[in-house]
């Protein structure tokens, strides 16, 4: 009997002993391994693999000498289940190790793959360096942005970071966090989540940088009813389809304090929605609570493609005191650069005055949005003027398809050709004969910008490198070390004619024009230096002390481009167009094209031709340039391929403005309403 109870003990501590991974003898601490090839302390074989990493996670919560749940590759987790980190813990893995949703996995909304332990809140949580696959097409039953398999949802947790991180192809948010505190994240590529890389809801210190964003379905970066928060260093953009994301950055206000937020030093290109959106909904008495928003050093492009909304653009914005929108580019945004308006659908009650000072910025090449195009295509645009003003000091405007202002105006703004190093490569450094910075090192131009030394007068300067002119640069390296150089010795500002005159004169030093004799209420500022029959006055100065002066007067004109209108093209139908100049020199001329698509041809005499195939719907930006040899013109054509069975749109319309739509505000329904 004795040794039959003995067998029995023996046998129930054989499987107690086998329930506890034996590698642990051979992790030291901090690090615990979980891995698919047997060598780990957890072992996982591709099947509910969360009970094994669920194991390693408590094991790590339970062991103080513990801080680290490693994930090994190259293997993919698939998990049909939750996995709960606790405080003062490190989930970690390999750039090729993979956490994958089961297919069909058929969770309650608001149920995410990686969640705090605790109901009342975790805290020094980090999450790094492996990949999550949010398998978008092996979960068809559910739709994008109603809450379903986030990747990361965490509720109460403060110092948490989330970096290095691959998040794809899911049908909800990267990173959700709400009431959190002290939240990074960074270095993360997000690509085609269900809705917002990152969604900060009622949270404080909240810090974005240095992450790669491909929209799917809503944002790229968005804060509700937060407060101290900085994004930065950021490249946000969309892909093209009837279900793609809306604003880059939302930043959006329904109650409480918002005072302290900046956005500085991202490029935002190509979004559905507008590169930012600022809305303030707010009814109760911390209405007025939300202002002193900074938007500074940021390129936009190409923002705001949505055929189907009107609330497009670079910059959206309504109910925030105080914004300051100062230093940055605005090349080729659908509608306008900057707006006060608020989604057709929804007409909050503003009762104060909202002042929005733009200043310092370059906005060139504005396009016409695609839904209601008539009144747009200006520089900046005031809809709500009742109660919304624009403040525009020293802005440059330049090549605006429809003028310069709607709802306001400027005594300040310049009207001339910025002058960028190469536009088409979206690099918006000044040219300057004293030298623009490309990245390594100092390059002279032949010709200076007028946006050199154009700025604001009170705007800080002391980033700038000297010679800095101690003024502020117009653009996006204002007051940046990057900014381009002021001459002690040649004042210049814009003539396409600086190397015909130095020749006349032997002049190896720059031209001078009074820009000041710009009239600042012309509407049309292309003819500004598309006319270049002018007289130039060049000199030397030697401290206020001038060597040489002379007065000549030039008189031709280069090749212009005739305006290429927008064109729809189906797939599978062939599109034919030439572009038209026109040349009172009657010179030999020479087309070219940038950004051609697959498939698409553009020969010598300026005829393009294209078929577009299956997989190329979307929008185009093509720009085209000829030259006389001397002079030459450029011209942007926008192609729109569509399928061959028209979209929707109006379902496409009303899904947008549900993704988009906040815990709480039931856009689609023209009312405010709480979402289950």
């Amino acid at each position: 009997m004795l040794k039959r109870e003995l067998g029995i003990f023996f046998l129930v501590s054989c499987l107690i002993l086998a329930s506890i991974p034996t590698a642990l003898c051979r992790s030291p601490a901090p690090t615990v391994y979980v891995a698919g090839d047997g060598s780990g302390d957890f072992n996982c074989d591709g099947k509910d693999d969360h009970v094994q990493i669920n194991q390693a996670l408590k094991f790590v919560a339970g062991n103080s000498k513990y801080t680290t749940v490693h994930l090994k590759g190259p293997f993919t987790y698939v998990i049909d289940d939750t996995l709960l980190i606790g405080s003062n813990t490190i989930l970690e893995g390999d750039s090729n190790a993979v956490i994958k949703l089961a297919n069909n996995a058929g969770w309650v909304t608001m149920k995410p793959m990686i969640q705090q332990m605790s109901s009342s809140g975790n805290k020094n949580i980090v999450i790094r360096g492996f990949e999550v696959n949010g398998n978008h097409d092996g979960n068809p039953k559910v739709s994008k942005g109603k809450g379903y398999y986030n990747v990361i949802y965490f509720t109460k947790c403060s110092n948490v970071k989330v970096y290095n991180m691959y998040m794809h192809d899911g049908l909800g948010d990267g990173l959700r966090i709400k009431s959190g505190n002290n939240i990074q994240f960074y270095n993360n590529k997000i690509y085609k989540l269900g809705h917002d890389g990152l969604f900060a809801i009622e949270c404080q210190n909240v810090e974005a940088w240095k992450n790669t964003i491909t929209c799917r379905t809503n944002s790229g970066l968005r804060i509700w009813n937060s407060n101290h928060v900085k994004f930065h260093d950021n490249v946000i953009n969309s892909f093209y389809h009837w279900s793609a994301g809306g604003p880059g950055i939302q930043i959006e206000k329904s109650a409480g304090v918002m005072d302290d937020i900046e956005i500085y030093d991202n490029t935002i290109s190509n979004t559905y929605g507008p590169g930012i959106w600022i809305f303030n909904y707010d009814t109760s008495a911390t209405k007025d609570k939300g202002k002193n928003v900074h938007i500074y050093h940021n390129v936009f492009y190409g923002t705001g493609t949505n055929p189907s909304i009107t609330w497009v653009g670079g910059i959206v914005a309504s109910g925030f005191h105080d914004t300051l929108i100062e230093n940055n580019v605005f090349d080729g945004v659908y509608h306008a650069a900057v707006i006060h308006m608020y989604p057709e659908v929804y007409s909050p009650k503003y009762s104060s005055k909202y002042t929005t000072i733009v200043r310092n910025n370059i906005i060139v090449n504005t396009q016409k949005r695609t839904k209601s195009p008539s009144g747009t295509g200006y520089a900046v645009i005031n809809y709500i003027t009742k109660n919304h003003v624009f403040v525009l000091e020293n802005n440059c405007l330049y090549k605006n398809s429809a003028g310069k202002y709607k709802g306001c105006t400027s005594k300040s703004d310049i009207y001339l050709n910025p002058l960028f190093v190469n536009q088409k490569k979206h690099d918006y450094h000044l040219q300057s004969v004293a030298g623009h910075w490309n990245g390594k090192k100092w390059v002279k131009d032949k010709v200076s910008s007028p946006c050199i030394d154009a700025g604001y007068a009170s705007s800080d300067y002391s980033k700038e490198p000297e010679n800095n002119g101690n003024r502020i640069n117009i653009g996006r390296y204002g007051n940046t070390i990057y900014a381009s150089l002021s001459s002690t010795q040649v004042k210049t500002v814009q003539s396409l004619l600086t190397d015909s005159i130095s020749e006349y004169t032997n002049e190896t030093d720059e031209n001078e024009t009074d820009e000041n004799e710009t009239d600042e209420n012309e509407t049309d500022e292309n003819e500004i230096d598309e006319d270049l029959n002018f007289t130039e006055e060049i000199f030397d100065e030697d401290e206020d002390n001038f060597t040489y002066s002379e007065d000549l007067s030039v008189d031709t004109q280069g090749p212009v481009i005739e305006s290429i209108p927008e064109t729809t093209v189906k797939i599978g139908e062939t599109l034919n167009f030439t572009v038209e100049t026109s040349d009172v020199n009657g010179g030999n001329l020479t087309f070219s094209a940038s950004d051609l698509p697959a498939g698409a041809s553009f020969d010598k005499t300026g005829v393009f031709s294209w078929t577009p195939s299956d997989g190329q719907e979307g929008v185009y930006t093509i720009s085209f340039e000829v030259s006389d040899g001397i002079f030459s013109d450029s011209e942007v054509a926008i192609i729109s391929v569509v399928e061959e069975a028209a979209l929707n749109l109006s379902n496409a319309y009303d899904t947008y403005l549900y993704e988009v739509s906040p815990e709480g505000l039931c856009l689609s329904n023209l009312s405010l309403g709480l979402e289950e």
